[in-house]
């Protein structure tokens, strides 16, 4: 469509990595841009939104997590990505459960989009919350880097191995203004990753999340610098079966990737087995990957709903269990989502990971 133009400023041939950071981030006609995309009416749901005691369990794995730490007099925790604030206010209102804590904690939320911001700090009336486009700002204290659905928004490159070559995918504007898949040749560098990671050797086809490894790496640094971990909870898999993951949704259904640009959801799957070795690269210790069912189990959170149910009506009670039963269900969210924990810390009895 000629409206799609304006996804290709620079050239009409991009790798798909750049293509859709142009349709997500675009400051003017992206994505995330003008459109709140979170709820029912929006066109996905996360976990926080289904029930605060997502948010519940991850602010007392923060606080567990802080004690193991030795509970030391500056705690900073990094929100990544933060959506419309639903997790956050859920975190302070629980962090003042525990005053020691909320004393010593500093909370930063790091956003690209700018609408998104406007939303965030609409929603968010903690003055003590801080914005941030970089961890400068970060100098004293342990860190903690969380986020929900953070990497599988990012965008990936895809490439394909055929015969002795390697060939990155690209997508082609032509005269018509037709999208058209379009394999070149993929960059020395790009090869050169790629056959640093023993979890792609064997693929023919292969997603590679280059700019969400270059955003974990500046987290590393900080960790390196002060001490910390990184907590990912996402959907995704451990072992790649040359499949193509990126999707589209809008208004909870799919939708045709090239379909809707600018007006749909578009994210991939995360391949958990490789960000396992990328930390593992990156001189950092991982706990196994597990499900969401199994951490947040682990975690409590059948014990938490059933206290909160004996001061509930019947209707209210059905309500709350339907809620638990989607982010634990392997039918749901339970399976398809897992969590994944890298840290540098000398101990490794974090809660959650048994």
């Amino acid at each position: 469509m000629k409206s799609d133009i304006k996804f290709f400023k620079k050239s009409k041939l991009l790798p798909v990595d750049k293509f859709f950071e142009n349709v997500l981030y675009d400051n003017k006609s992206g994505y995330y841009a003008s459109k709140l995309p979170f709820g029912e009416k929006g066109d996905f749901i996360t976990s926080p939104k289904i029930s605060y005691l997502f948010s519940e369990i991850i602010a007392i794995w923060i606080v567990s997590t802080w004690e193991l730490f030795g509970k030391p007099k500056n705690f900073n925790i990094i929100e990544l990505g933060p959506g419309d604030g639903s997790l956050t206010n859920v975190l302070l209102r629980s962090f003042k459960k525990f005053p020691e804590f909320n004393s010593v904690k500093k909370i930063f939320l790091y956003e690209e989009s700018n609408y998104l911001k406007k939303i965030q700090k609409k929603n968010i009336l903690d003055k003590n919350v801080i914005w941030i486009n970089n961890f400068n700002l970060i100098k004293k204290g342990p860190v903690i880097f969380f986020g929900n659905e953070f990497l599988d928004a990012l965008p990936i490159k895809q490439f394909k191995r055929k015969k002795n070559s390697t060939l990155e995918k690209n997508f082609l504007l032509d005269k018509n203004y037709q999208i058209k898949e379009v394999f070149n040749k993929a960059s020395k560098i790009d090869i050169k990753i790629l056959k640093s990671y023993k979890t792609l050797k064997k693929l023919n086809f292969i997603e590679l999340p280059k700019f969400g490894f270059q955003e974990l790496k500046k987290m590393i640094k900080k960790i390196y610098e002060l001490k910390g971990c990184i907590l990912l909870v996402d959907y995704g898999y451990l072992k790649s079966n040359n499949q193509n993951t990126l999707q589209s949704v809008m208004k909870h259904k799919k939708n045709n990737l090239l379909d809707n640009l600018g007006k749909a959801d578009i994210t991939a799957h995360v391949n958990f087995n490789l960000l396992n070795e990328f930390f593992l690269k990156n001189g950092l210790k991982v706990n196994n990957v597990i499900s969401q069912k199994e951490f947040l189990e682990n975690m409590g959170i059948i014990e938490r709903a059933k206290i909160i149910a004996k001061k509930m009506k019947f209707s209210q009670q059905s309500d709350l269990y339907l809620r638990i039963k989607r982010l634990l269900s392997p039918r749901a969210m339970g399976s398809l989502f897992k969590v994944i924990l890298a840290y540098k810390f000398n101990r490794n009895n974090f809660a959650g990971f048994k």
